[in-house]
């Protein structure tokens, strides 16, 4: 038996909210949507946004997604939304943690983390 993925669901006040951030600025493509969710996919990271605007006002989460060379990742999120880098996270960083990392941050204060782990 084995765990393959944790798929967050992430709540907006308008879906379009949501789906300017993930598929404009992030560049992740909608596998479904309908007038309450989408689902977004982008490699093996995948999402639920959902229209709600009840829990929107009570959860703006920070997500992490580890990547394989986040310096080429930071590349592409610098050139597709500048706009978006956390402006305490908006350039890699290592952590005392172990990791090298990064930040983007909606307007909604939804956070993403974009991390990769030291090779064993």
């Amino acid at each position: 038996m084995r765990f393959h993925n944790l798929i967050p669901k992430i709540f907006y006040d308008r879906l379009e909210d949501g789906l300017a951030f993930f598929v404009d600025a992030l560049g992740f493509e909608v596998l479904y949507q309908d007038d309450a969710m989408a689902v977004i996919a982008r490699d093996g990271a995948k999402a639920y946004l959902v229209a709600s605007p009840e829990y929107a006002a009570k959860d703006r989460p920070e997500l992490g997604i580890e990547v394989d060379d986040v310096d080429a990742v930071y590349r592409e999120m610098a050139a597709r939304a500048p706009e978006r880098l956390h402006p305490n996270a908006s350039t890699v960083q290592c952590r005392p943690w172990g990791t090298r990392e990064f930040a983007m941050l909606d307007p909604t204060t939804v956070c993403v983390n974009f991390r990769e782990w030291p090779k064993a």
